[in-house]
């Protein structure tokens, strides 16, 4: 990597006639020259696309496509049928590119009903949900969001129709991590951790989310939930009708949302942002 550094280095310091002295990623970005790192990525990812643009009567897709050849039949031959020891023993290209596969395309669905003209939750619903933060100033700012934090908990845990989310998404060594915990009237409903392979931080805090909404809501009786995460970010994404890449994963948190406030006008549910580190 080193050499290939130097060498597109080089180039960007030829084409713009800059100093020798000059930053990488300046000249780079003046000249629009992708940095060789995220160009080789992108050459991994384009090769690993490859084998799905083939006949689906290809070896190779039967290989690695897991779905049933028939109704209540499985696929014997494909590659995740395969116990982790003969993964093992079959160690090399096809194996890997089969698990990094579920990586590549994004969660994309611009047709789900959810996002038609006409039906969005915020159009329907703009007065159900809203978005707090955390007071943040940079003085003292963990005490006070500590204290605004336990004040919240403390009020509303002994409402018996309010349910207390939290929830927080880690990725280290490629494997993702969601946390969710669930409360109501000061008693743990769920605990649950999800790890995820080849998925986003943001893939895996919206799961995350996704699931402690499904255990609140199906909860009798239910009228508000608070939801405390640490990327106010990443909730903007499901009230989004734009195209993204994490349409699959809002769909189907704006359903269960809209089934939720449908139930009755009064149902609400409020996200808080808090540092995870607070958590």
């Amino acid at each position: 990597m080193k050499i290939l550094d130097k060498m597109q280095r080089r180039a960007a310091i030829w084409i713009l006639g800059a100093f020798k002295t000059s930053p990488s990623e300046g000249i780079e970005a003046i000249t629009g020259i992708i940095p060789i790192k995220f160009y080789l990525q992108k050459l991994t990812r384009r090769s690993q696309i490859c084998p799905f643009k083939l006949p689906t009567n290809h070896i190779l897709r039967e290989l690695m496509d897991d779905s049933p050849i028939l109704p209540n039949k499985p696929n014997s031959h494909a590659v995740s049928s395969l116990t982790n020891r003969q993964k093992n023993i079959a160690k090399g290209h096809l194996i890997d590119s089969c698990n990094k596969a579920y990586g590549i395309f994004p969660s994309f669905s611009p047709l789900n009903l959810e996002f038609s003209p006409g039906f969005h939750i915020t159009d329907n619903f703009s007065d159900h949900f809203s978005f707090n933060l955390f007071n943040k100033k940079e003085k003292e700012k963990d005490r006070i969001c500590t204290q605004e934090l336990d004040e919240m908990v403390l009020c509303i845990s002994s409402l018996p129709h309010t349910a207390l989310v939290v929830t927080d998404a880690s990725i280290k060594n490629d494997i993702a991590t969601s946390i969710s915990h669930v409360h109501i009237a000061n008693h743990p409903l769920t605990k649950t951790v999800h790890y995820a392979v080849f998925v986003t931080s943001t893939e895996a805090e919206l799961f995350a989310i996704r699931y402690s909404i499904n255990q609140a809501c199906i909860k009798e009786n239910m009228s508000k939930v608070i939801i405390i995460t640490g990327s106010i970010h990443t909730v903007k994404k499901i009230f989004n009708s734009k195209s993204h890449p994490f349409q699959s994963h809002t769909a189907v948190i704006l359903s269960e949302l809209r089934g939720f406030f449908n139930s009755s006008h009064n149902n609400s549910i409020e996200f808080w942002e808090c540092p995870s580190h607070l958590k």
